[in-house]
This record gives structure tokens, C-alpha cells and sequence, in this order.
């Protein structure tokens, strides 16, 4: 078994990935909210350590073509290393954000500008269809979300998206998008110090309706798109002395304990972490250390 694979694995509809992903975001030298200042990634260093990702067994990348910077696209590192393994590995991508090309945000996308976003997404990552595709919400506004998604599932049935997903979006949003087309993902942060989707229901009610829950800033924390820091907590640095492990590693143990159904992205350009990360599939924690960290064990393998 792949050590991708020692925390199961879950359906994206008839797609099956292992629950230890890779979130691709921080390839660009990050790209985000600003912090693209750092030296970024070296192209082949970059897809060195992707095929490591996958060798490991990882078969879920996110990423999105509004992942850049100056000088690197996400796509593009993930279209290139994908080259040898394009059938091997499920590729997760998001619209509805858009960014021109100085990297300012521009407003939510219209329903008819969604195919042209997902057309950009095909091209660079040389696909003649998506495997799933998140439409991603701006703000934290309860706005509808009924035409996008609705343009999306018209995508579907022309056969340029084969699933569909949601991100950064509350529960009324997943009854919305469900009434219209199978929903097959919600991505939305989530961590130990994150815990919104908690509070809303929406990890749970995922679970009930056997929609994969992906959460994002998971090790990160409120530290969102930075880098995370020495960790703070006492609680997670006793778990990990108790396991041999690395505080990253609890977080992510830590959400795949919330069900079978919580996936895993956390991304990295270190290869030792990459493998790190990977292996905190196989930690499992004890009852005790889960309402240590706050929360019971909600049944997971």
C-alpha cells in the first residue's frame, strides 16, 4: 500500500483518490494575497517533487489558474509533470475568482464568463476535459450561486467538466448547487483553528450527503496563505511528542479524524515535508488526544 493510501480513500463521483492529497497553490512562490516576493520553486525541482507526490501515491491535485505568480503557473508545473501520469491522477481546479495578469483580483465571474475561465484551465493544463471543477465563492457573502453553478452544470453536459464542486461557501449554497447538479466536494478552510465549518454544520452535513469535505489552511491555520509557524499550541506539540511526529502532522490527522469523507491538499515545495505530510495518514490519534485537540473521533478509518 502506498503511503498515500493508509487514510482510505473517498469518491470524487466515480473518480477514487486516496485521502492525502496535494494542494499546489505554493509551487508559484505562492502567488496569493501578495506573498509572491519569495524566490520561486525551480521548474523542474517543482515536478522532481510532484512525481514524488504521486509515487507516494497522491492521485488528488488542487490547483487553479488563478495559482501564479511572475514568474511560475500552477497548471503549467502541474501540466508538465503530469506528462507520464496523466491517467493515474485526479486533477481538481476552481473558477469563479479571476486575476489579470499584473496578479490584481478581479471581481466574481459572471455566469458567462465561467467557459472561458474553464477553457484557460483546459489549455494549460492540456486537457480536453476537467476531471472536477470547484466553483469558488468571493467574500463571505450569502449571495446565490444558482446561475454560476448553473452555467457550470451546462458545462457538464457538454462534456468539458466531468464533476462539479464548491468552495468557500455555507450549507444554503450546497442545497442551492445541489438542486441544480450533483455536487461532489465542498473546499473550504478548515483546521484547529479554523473551525467555521464546524460551527455552520457543513463538514457534517458533507458527510450525510457523501459529499467529499476538503479543507484548506489546514496546517496554516489563521495564518491562511503564509507559510505556517513554529507551532504555538501545547496540546499539539504533546500529541506529537506522544507519536514521534511533527505538529503539521497532527493538524492533518487531526481534520481526517473529523470522517472518512475529510480529504487532505496541504502543500509544500520541500520534498522532506511533502513526505511528512504524506505520512500523517498513518497517525492515528487515540480518543483522549482527540478531545484533547477538542474535538471526538467522528468514525474515521
Amino acid at each position: 500500500m502506498s503511503a498515500a493510501a493508509a487514510a482510505g480513500t473517498w469518491k470524487l463521483g466515480d473518480l477514487e483518490v486516496n485521502r492525502v492529497g496535494y494542494g499546489a497553490m505554493r509551487l508559484t512562490g505562492n502567488g496569493m494575497m501578495g506573498n509572491s516576493d519569495g524566490t520561486p520553486i525551480d521548474r523542474d525541482a517543482a515536478v522532481r517533487l510532484l512525481h514524488s507526490a504521486f509515487e507516494q501515491g497522491v492521485n488528488h491535485i488542487d490547483t487553479a489558474a488563478f495559482y501564479f505568480s511572475p514568474l511560475r503557473s500552477a497548471n503549467e508545473l502541474v501540466n508538465r509533470a503530469l506528462s507520464s501520469w496523466r491517467d493515474d491522477v485526479v486533477v481538481v481546479t476552481k473558477v469563479g475568482p479571476g486575476r489579470d495578469p499584473s496578479g490584481e483580483w478581479l471581481t466574481m465571474a459572471r455566469p458567462e464568463q465561467l467557459r472561458g475561465q474553464v477553457e484557460e484551465n483546459l489549455r494549460q493544463l492540456g486537457r480536453d476535459h476537467l476531471d472536477v471543477v470547484n466553483l469558488r465563492r468571493n467574500g463571505p457573502g450569502t449571495a446565490s450561486i444558482a446561475e454560476q453553478f448553473g452555467a457550470l452544470a451546462e458545462l457538464r453536459e457538454a462534456g468539458l467538466v466531468r464533476h462539479l464542486g464548491l468552495s468557500n461557501v455555507r450549507p444554503e449554497h450546497v442545497a442551492e448547487a445541489r438542486a441544480i447538479a450533483p455536487v461532489v466536494c465542498v473546499q473550504n478552510s478548515y483546521g484547529l483553528d479554523l473551525r467555521g465549518a464546524d460551527e455552520s454544520g457543513l463538514v457534517d452535513l458533507c458527510r450525510e450527503q457523501g459529499i467529499a469535505f476538503v479543507p484548506f489552511f489546514a496546517v496554516s491555520g489563521l495564518r491562511r496563505e503564509a507559510a505556517a509557524a513554529r507551532e504555538q499550541d501545547a496540546r499539539v506539540h504533546a500529541v506529537a511528542r506522544a507519536h514521534g511526529a511533527t505538529p503539521a502532522q497532527v493538524r492533518l490527522a487531526w481534520t481526517l479524524h473529523r470522517g472518512p469523507h475529510v480529504l487532505a491538499i496541504p502543500g509544500t515545495t520541500n520534498p522532506a515535508h511533502l513526505a511528512e505530510n504524506i505520512a500523517a495518514g498513518a497517525l492515528r490519534l487515540t480518543g483522549e488526544e482527540l478531545a484533547l485537540l477538542g474535538k471526538p473521533d467522528r468514525g474515521a478509518a
